[in-house]
């Protein structure tokens, strides 16, 4: 047991950065309380990648911090000190075994995101943290320029340090309501505009209805802002029944929502043949179209995209759906060729921030110390998390981010109460 006289750590928060900065700082030496808003910690992280949990990504450093743009490099530090590497080693080292897939993308062997969670709540018992369940902080005791406690309903807690872990504002459920940015700028921080990131984006065509729960490996997307090309992905894609998600969709959805905004017009292309060229395309088609000539085209497109696909397909083309293979015409091959390397999927709205993996948004990062975490506005207060300016690429970045600030954050903290 840790001597009740030591000085005092509150971590706030108990998701992967905050629960990363307990135990690391009491593994340190300091006596750590971790408070905890609902009636068990790491409520997101159960939930994150579909419950199964994708803890990181084994890319190079120089790679991770590219998709993270222009924000990146705020991450160098951090990632420098506790890497994807460290952090395969510390689960493995905590009894969870990992695996990696398509990708690069990290996750538990067991595929099983609550298995992280217990991972997490084991070490930190080990550790000796000092976990309070349901209590959200009302306030920062500030004195002097100095961050001395925090309240809890009415209740003064004193502390040497203070982490604000709390995440963001996606996910409410999991007790990510956005208290952290009330908390910060009660000390004078800036909160750059928050909006949703990695979200499902809604579409005004047919096509994503009628393919509801339709999910594309290998195709290549494109996103299209006032009609100009910014950025190509490929990868996976998922209808839905009033847009599209998947990992594509999902990284591409921070600049949609920005475009939105702004009143831009946004589209999506999907191109899905992207192995094949327009000459190879139109070789296949007509192949195709010679060899089935007496079956309806109907018939002749389930060999060629899914059959889900198919009514939105000859909707859009407007081509007789019992057409016959050899009675199609040159402009109808033609219009078929463009509409599997162009299926277009204007960009409508995009759904909730409740329903966003991460919150856009949060934190100036020009308010805190890279190397340390630690509030430039307020001594002995650090931030770390979700709760940053800091958003990346679907794919385990945004995670090993959370773990990454939160160990820079426990360490960093706990140096400097020990000193």
């Amino acid at each position: 047991m840790m001597k009740s006289n030591k000085p005092r750590i509150i971590v706030v928060g108990g998701g992967a950065a905050g629960m990363m900065a307990a135990g690391i700082a009491a593994k340190t030496g300091a006596r750590v309380l971790l408070l905890e808003k609902m009636k068990q910690p790491g409520r997101k992280l159960a939930i994150t990648g579909k419950g199964r949990c994708n803890l990181t990504n084994i890319c190079e450093i120089r790679e991770f911090i590219e998709h993270f743009g222009k924000t990146g490099r705020f991450l160098r530090q951090a990632l420098h000190r506790f890497s994807n590497q460290d952090l395969i080693n510390f689960f493995n080292d905590n009894g969870l075994e990992t695996v990696t897939e398509r990708g690069g993308r990290v996750f538990p062997l067991s595929g099983k995101a609550p298995d992280v969670v217990k991972a997490m709540r084991d070490w930190l018992q080990k550790c000796g943290v000092t976990i309070r369940l349901n209590s959200p902080i009302d306030s920062l005791l500030l004195e002097n320029g100095k961050i001395s406690g925090v309240t809890v309903a009415g209740e003064e807690f004193p502390a040497a340090a203070v982490i604000l872990a709390t995440g963001g504002a996606s996910y409410p459920k999991t007790g990510s309501t956005g208290d952290g940015y009330r908390l910060a700028e009660s000390v004078g921080h800036n909160i750059t505009h928050c909006q949703p990131a990695l979200v499902p984006l809604i579409c005004s065509e047919t096509a994503t209805s009628q393919a509801a729960g339709l999910t594309l490996h290998n195709v290549s997307v494109r996103l299209f802002i006032n009609q100009k090309k910014v950025r190509d992905i490929f990868g996976e894609i998922m209808f839905t029944e009033d847009g599209v998600s998947g990992p594509t969709a999902l990284t591409l959805s921070g600049s949609v929502v920005t475009a939105l905004k702004k009143g831009d017009e946004v589209e999506l292309s999907v191109d899905l043949k992207p192995a094949l060229d327009e000459k190879k395309l139109d070789s296949r088609l007509i192949r195709d179209f010679h060899k089935r000539g007496k079956e309806s085209l109907t018939s002749i497109l389930r060999g060629l995209i899914p059959k889900e696909l198919i009514t939105s397909c000859l909707q859009m083309t407007g081509i007789d759906p019992d057409r016959q293979g050899h009675h199609i015409t040159t402009q109808e091959r033609k219009q078929l060729r463009q509409w599997f390397k162009e299926l277009r999927l204007p960009v409508t709205g995009h759904r909730p921030l409740s329903e966003a993996i991460i919150t856009a948004g949060g934190v100036d990062l020009r308010e805190i110390d890279p190397k340390t975490m630690a509030s430039k506005l307020a001594k002995n207060l650090f931030i770390a998390g979700e709760l940053l300016d800091l958003q990346a690429d679907t794919g385990g970045y945004n995670l090993q981010a959370a773990f990454s600030t939160g160990y820079l954050a426990g360490t960093a903290a706990a140096a400097e109460i020990l000193a």
